[in-house]
């Protein structure tokens, strides 16, 4: 049970990272709008160099066998001097299943730090936080792909994929929570935006982009050229997918601590298989 309460709260931080890597389509070239085109490969090159930010999301799925399903949170990250996630998911309904109370996860160096209120009616928990090191959590497969879905909260490999489009245009200008900022819309073919990866992202960025096709995405740049807004939105027989990211906070200084150690138990032993 607690393997399957963790997998629901992984699922829907997977479902989350999906979003934020991207979502493609198998469109033809058409001419490219290179005024467009400059801003978004100037906001890959701006994006590369940010090594913290908060990103606020939305994504919406529906599916015709799963139902629907429902992924609302906020995420906290840094790249220097170490990987750290500081994840909350106020809302994750998928299908049939939810998880009340939402669930917290902090990643720090080899370490992840759950909080899922729904431990507390399965193992009559008296502690909120559950310990749980990336070697004991399965496999060394399943722990190189949550590490994997981790990492694709990049915001540098989201704005690479972006820059793949062959039909990108301006949308006019906007207010994004009180800044100004252009929108820029299109779509990308698959192919070309995962090219744009690093090879060891590509394989992963491949599998998730395969989820979806039609997908459109939007993106609006603010002065500095970095995003403040995306929006994609995609369907594949009979499922769709719409997210909703905001980003800000952009190198900013950003603490990411463990709970206090009084607050924290161990994994059980037996519930990683």
């Amino acid at each position: 049970m607690l393997k399957r309460t963790i997998s629901l709260a992984a699922a829907g931080a997977a479902l989350v990272v999906a979003a934020v890597a991207g979502c493609g389509t198998n469109v033809q070239p058409i001419q490219v709008n290179l005024a467009a085109s400059e801003v978004l490969a100037q906001a890959a090159q701006k994006t590369a160099q940010v090594t913290s930010y908060t990103v606020d999301a939305v994504v919406n799925a529906t599916h015709s066998q799963q139902g629907d399903g429902r992924v609302q949170g906020r995420m906290l990250y840094q790249s220097k001097p170490e990987l750290a996630v500081d994840l909350t998911l106020d809302t994750v309904d998928m299908g049939e299943r939810s998880l009340p109370g939402g669930v917290r996860a902090v990643l720090l160096g080899d370490t992840v730090y759950v909080k899922v209120e729904a431990l507390k009616d399965l193992l009559g928990a008296t502690k909120p936080w559950i310990k749980v090191p990336l070697a004991e959590m399965g496999d060394s497969a399943q722990v190189n792909q949550y590490l994997t879905q981790i990492q694709q909260f990049d915001l540098a490999n989201v704005t690479k994929l972006v820059t793949a489009s062959q039909d990108v245009k301006s949308a006019g200008n906007e207010s994004v929570n009180g800044e100004d900022t252009t929108h820029y819309s299109g779509t990308f073919p698959v192919d070309a935006a995962v090219q744009q990866l690093p090879a060891d992202k590509q394989e992963q960025a491949r599998t998730n982009l395969a989820e979806l096709k039609d997908v459109k995405f939007d993106i609006w740049v603010a002065a500095d050229g970095l995003p403040r807004k995306l929006a994609l939105s995609g369907q594949k027989e009979g499922a769709t997918l719409d997210a909703t990211l905001f980003f800000k906070g952009f190198n900013e200084p950003v603490t990411i601590e463990a709970p206090p150690a009084d607050q924290v138990g161990d994994l059980p032993k037996g519930t990683t298989n």
